[in-house]
C-alpha cells in the first residue's frame, strides 16, 4: 500500500475503511467457524456410535431354531444357575442396546436439528455477506464518484482563487485610482474655495465701489437739491407748491408763509421735509438700552406689489416635507427649510431658482426661518428644542441657542443688532443676545406658541389657546390680549408696523389695526382651508394684499382695503401648502408644500 507521501495518498481514507470491513469479516468467520468445529466432531462421534450399535444389533440377532432349542433346554431344567445367567445376559444387553439406540437416535435427531439450524444460520450469514459485499461495491462506486466530485471542486476552487486574485488586483487598482481622484477632488475643492474667496472679495470690492458711487451720487443730489432750495428760498413762493408726503401716506397741510419768517428758517424747514423721501430709515423707537448705531438699516420696500399670475419654476427642493420659506432683504436670495434637516439657499435669476448653498448641521426638522435685515445671517427654529444661527457663505451652524424644553416653532431677528426672539411649544418666548449666545429674557406665555413677530419695542405671539398676546420688551408683563376664533398658526407684521395679519385654524385670515388694537378685516374664501398648525400667511410688501396657501394646494390673495378675494392660483402643488413668502421688491412669490415642492410665482 502506498505511503502518505505517494501519489495515491488521496485514496488513504478509502483504504482505511476497506481494511476495517475485512477485519470485521475475518472476525465473523472465526466466530462461526469455531461453532462448526465443535459440531463436526460431535457429528462424527455420533456416526461412529451408530455404526457400533449396528454391529451389536447384528450379533444379537439369533436364528429361530437356536432360540427354540434354548427354550427346550430351559424347560428340562438340566442347566445350572450360571448357565441361566449366560442365557439372560443377551436379552438384557439387547434391552440396554435398544435404550442406547433410542438415546442415540434422539441425540442424532438433535444433532441433525442443530445441523439444519446451523446451515440456515450459515445461509443467512452468507446472504448478509453478499449484501455487505454489494454495499461495499456501492460504497466503492460512491467513493469513486465523490473523488471525481472532489477533483472537480478542487479545479473550481483553483479557478475561483485565480478569479479572486484577479479581482483583488483590480480592486487595488480601483483603490489607487479612487485615492488619486480624491486627491484631485481636494485640489479642485481648494481651487474652488480660493476662487470663491476671490469672487467674494471682488464682489465686496465691487459693492464697496458701488456704495461709494451711490454715496457720491447721493451727496451730489443733496447738494443739488440744497442749491435749488436756496435759489427757491430767495423767491417769494407759497409752501403749498411743494408736495410733502409723510411716511404714513398722509399729506401735510398747506401752511402759508408768514411775513415774519426769514429765508434761513424757510430753507431749514423745507430742507428737512425734502430729505424725508430720500432716507431709508423709518422713524421708529429704539429698544431698551439700544442706540441708533446698533440698529439695522431699514429695508427699502416696493411702493406697489404685483399680484402673481403664473408659476415660473417648480422644483423638488427637499427630500421630504418643506416647512418654511423666506426671502433675503435683496429679494434675489431665497431660503427653504424642511423636515430633512437642511436649509437650501437659492438665487432668483431670470424667473428661475438656481441652487446657491446648503446649510447643514440642524439638529431636527426646520420649523421657521428668518434673514437678518443685513441678509448675512439665517436664524432657524428646529425640532431639537433649539434655534440655530448660520452665516451666509458657511455651511455649518455658527451658534446654537439652547434653553427651550420643547420644539422651537418660531425664530425671528429683532430690529436691534445681535438680538433675536424664539417661541416654543414649552409655553415660553425667549429673547437672545446673539453676540454671546445668551438668553437675556424668558417670557411665560401660558400656551403653545406657534409664531412670533417683533416691532420696535414690542413682541407679538400667536398661541394655541386662540389668543394673540403683546409683550413690551421693556417690561415683564403682557400689555394686550386679542382673542380670535381658532388656533393661531402664523403672524405677519406690515413694514409700517401699523397692521398685523394672523392666520388661524378656523380657515380665516384677520387684519388687526395696531393703532386701535382691534380686528379690522376678516378674510374667507370657498375652498380655502388652513391645513396645519404651522401654515404661514404674509402681507405683500406694500400691505395691499394678504397671501396664504390652502390644503388643496391653491394660493389665495385678498385685497386688504376692500376685503375681497383678489385671486386664486391653482398650480403645481399636489399637497397642502405649508408656507408662502413675498419678496421685498414685490415681483415674486414663493410657496412650499408637504410634497417637497418649491414653486416660484410671477
Amino acid at each position: 500500500m502506498a505511503g502518505p507521501g505517494s501519489p495515491g495518498a488521496p485514496c488513504a481514507p478509502a483504504a482505511v475503511w476497506k481494511r476495517h470491513i475485512v477485519r470485521q469479516l475475518r472476525h465473523r468467520d472465526r466466530t462461526q467457524k469455531a461453532l462448526f468445529l465443535e459440531l463436526v466432531p460431535a457429528y462424527n462421534h455420533l456416526l461412529e456410535k451408530a455404526e457400533l450399535l449396528a454391529k451389536f444389533s447384528e450379533k444379537l440377532k439369533l436364528e429361530p431354531d437356536d432360540v427354540a432349542s434354548t427354550q427346550n433346554q430351559d424347560s428340562r431344567g438340566e442347566f445350572s444357575g450360571p448357565v441361566s445367567d449366560q442365557v439372560s445376559s443377551p436379552a438384557s444387553l439387547k434391552v440396554k442396546w435398544q435404550e442406547e439406540e433410542q438415546r442415540l437416535q434422539l441425540v442424532c435427531g438433535e444433532m441433525a436439528y442443530q445441523v439444519v439450524k446451523k446451515s440456515a444460520a450459515l445461509d443467512t450469514l452468507q446472504s448478509q455477506l453478499e449484501e455487505r459485499q454489494g454495499r461495499l461495491e456501492a460504497l466503492q462506486a460512491c467513493v469513486v464518484r465523490l473523488q471525481e466530485a472532489r477533483a472537480q471542486q478542487s479545479r473550481q476552487l483553483e479557478e475561483r482563487q485565480a478569479e479572486n486574485a484577479a479581482q483583488r488586483e483590480a480592486y487595488q487598482a480601483l483603490l489607487e485610482q479612487a485615492a488619486h481622484q480624491e486627491a484631485a477632488l481636494r485640489r479642485l475643492q481648494e481651487e474652488a474655495r480660493d476662487l470663491l474667496e476671490r469672487l467674494v472679495q471682488r464682489k465686496a470690492r465691487a459693492a464697496a465701489e458701488c456704495n461709494l458711487r451711490n454715496e457720491r451720487r447721493e451727496r451730489a443730489n443733496q447738494a443739488r437739491v440744497s442749491q435749488e432750495l436756496k435759489r427757491a428760498a430767495k423767491r417769494t413762493v407759497s409752501i403749498s407748491e411743494i408736495p410733502n408726503t409723510l411716511e404714513d401716506g398722509t399729506r401735510d397741510k398747506t401752511v402759508p408763509l408768514a411775513p415774519g419768517d426769514t429765508p434761513e428758517f424757510l430753507e431749514s424747514e423745507t430742507c428737512e421735509k425734502w430729505k424725508r423721501p430720500f432716507s431709508f430709515k423709518k422713524r421708529r423707537g429704539h429698544s431698551v438700552g439700544g442706540a441708533p448705531e446698533h440698529r439695522y438699516q431699514s429695508i427699502p420696500v416696493c411702493v406697489s406689489a404685483q399680484i402673481p399670475t403664473q408659476a415660473q419654476d417648480v422644483l423638488d427642493a427637499h427630500l421630504s416635507e418643506v416647512n418654511a420659506v423666506c426671502f433675503g432683504p435683496n429679494s434675489s436670495l431665497l431660503a427653504t427649510g424642511g423636515a430633512d434637516r437642511l436649509i437650501h439657499l437659492w438665487n432668483v435669476v431670470g424667473g428661475r431658482l438656481e441652487a446657491n448653498q446648503t446649510l447643514e448641521g440642524a439638529g431636527g426638522s426646520i420649523t421657521s426661518m428668518d434673514f437678518d435685515p443685513s441678509g448675512s445671517q439665517v436664524l432657524a427654529g428646529t425640532y431639537n428644542q433649539a434655534a440655530q444661527l448660520w452665516k451666509v457663505g458657511e455651511t455649518q451652524s455658527k451658534e446654537t441657542l439652547s434653553g427651550h424644553k420643547d420644539k422651537v416653532t418660531a425664530a425671528k431677528f429683532k430690529l436691534t443688532r445681535h438680538q433675536a426672539v424664539t417661541g416654543s411649544r414649552d409655553r415660553t418666548v425667549k429673547e437672545w443676545d446673539l453676540g454671546r449666545a445668551y438668553c437675556s429674557r424668558t417670557i411665560n406665555v401660558l400656551s403653545y406658541c406657534n409664531d412670533v413677530v417683533c416691532g420696535d419695542h414690542i413682541i407679538i405671539s400667536g398661541h394655541n389657546d386662540q389668543k394673540i398676546r403683546f409683550w413690551d420688551s421693556r417690561g415683564p408683563h403682557c400689555i394686550q390680549v386679542i382673542p380670535v376664533q381658532g388656533r393661531v398658526t402664523s403672524l405677519s407684521l406690515s413694514h409700517d408696523q401699523l397692521h398685523l395679519l394672523s392666520c388661524s385654524r378656523d380657515n380665516t385670515l384677520k387684519v388687526i389695526d395696531l393703532r386701535i388694537n382691534n380686528i379690522r378685516q376678516v378674510f374667507r374664501a370657498d375652498g380655502f382651508k388652513c391645513s396645519s398648525d404651522w401654515t404661514k400667511a404674509v402681507f405683500s410688501p406694500d400691505r395691499s394684499y394678504a397671501l396664504a396657501g390652502s390644503s388643496d394646494g391653491a394660493l389665495y390673495i385678498w385685497d386688504v382695503d376692500t376685503g375681497k378675494l383678489e385671486s386664486s392660483l391653482q398650480g403645481p402643488h399636489c399637497a397642502a401648502v405649508n408656507a408662502v413668502a413675498w419678496c421685498f421688491s414685490g415681483n415674486h412669490v414663493v410657496s412650499v408644500d408637504q410634497g417637497r415642492k418649491v414653486v416660484l410665482w410671477h
